[in-house]
């Protein structure tokens, strides 16, 4: 399986949105999507696109897989599940959740997963990379809990994200899809009157904060 195939398998799911008037999680404009939560219903195709990350981490050593609520858990589960049969051993899979922190929300290793991420070598997994901002607190979460991360996997990357913006050692995505952002004061697609897509991405709540909005 190649990008390519990557592509067509989650056009193929519904997953990849063009040609409509999309609000991304950083709170960013654009024309383009990837609807990580079409494809999630789909198991056959979510284990292929996880078990393409895990062969590229076989043989690494990774011995947890740990991604940020929500959809990095099903990420997680699949990729350690290929990797336990690749590396013939079993790989943890955990997540990571939002909490508050002094500067803002931050990510952290819960419900006893700090301790099985201690001292461990871990893989972080994401669905798409925008700014890197969740993958790279996943990151921080678990050195904080004194595991040592290898890398990062995603399945798309469409926000040109580097492993030095997460501070990881590596990045490795399935895709590299580099989509059209725009601040909302500089969207030429307000700007036009297209209407904003309320049922994927933010659309909803970003028009619910904004009054005489709905």
């Amino acid at each position: 399986m190649n990008g390519d195939d990557v592509l067509a398998l989650l056009a193929d799911v519904g997953a990849l949105i063009t040609g409509d008037h999309l609000v991304y999680t950083s709170g960013r404009h654009g024309s383009s999507y990837v609807n990580k939560d079409a494809l999630y219903p789909h198991t056959a195709a979510t284990a292929a696109v996880c078990e393409r990350l895990a062969r590229h981490f076989t043989g690494a050593g990774v011995e947890v897989v740990a991604g940020p609520t929500i959809g990095g858990v099903i990420l997680a589960q699949w990729t350690a599940y290929h990797l336990s049969a690749m590396d013939g051993r079993e790989v943890l899979a955990v997540y990571a959740e939002e909490e508050a922190a002094a500067d803002g929300k931050r990510r952290a290793l819960r419900r006893g997963y700090d301790t099985l991420a201690q001292g461990r070598r871990v893989l972080v997994v994401e669905d798409v990379l925008t700014t890197g901002g969740s993958a790279r607190q996943v990151v921080e979460a678990v050195r904080r809990a004194g595991g040592e991360v290898i890398g990062v996997g995603a399945l798309c990357n469409r926000g040109g994200v580097t492993a030095a913006t997460l501070s990881a050692p590596e990045l490795y995505a399935l895709v590299e899809v580099p989509l059209e952002s725009y601040a909302p004061e500089d969207c030429p697609l307000c700007a036009a009157g297209v209407p904003i897509n309320t049922r994927v991405g933010k659309g909803a709540a970003y028009l619910g904060a904004r009054p005489g909005q709905s």
